[in-house]
């Protein structure tokens, strides 16, 4: 079984590496794979957001009338928000 075969994710070190120089090298990719994943602070934003207009979409399709509550519900504690700090600013 080849690399390309297998399912290991990118931040795994194959195993049965004999050569230490080949080693160090995918212990390095790995290492560098598992700090891009990591660092990648726009890629995970855009995925949480995936994963949360998903949940969302399920909820709103399974309760719409309670999909409909937590709009309004949002939408006026965002406009509290807005105008609380708005009256602070103006005093």
């Amino acid at each position: 079984m080849t690399n390309s075969d297998s399912v290991l994710p990118k931040t795994a070190v194959p195993a049965g590496i004999t050569d230490p120089v080949a080693s160090a090298r995918a212990e390095l990719k790995a290492a560098l794979a598992a700090i891009e994943i990591k660092g990648n602070v726009p890629r995970r934003l855009e995925q949480a957001s995936a994963r949360t207009a998903v949940r969302l979409r399920r909820f709103a399709d399974r309760n719409p009338l309670g999909a409909a509550a937590a709009a309004v519900a949002v939408a006026a504690t965002v406009g509290g928000l807005v105008w609380a700090i708005a009256r602070a600013v103006s005093r």
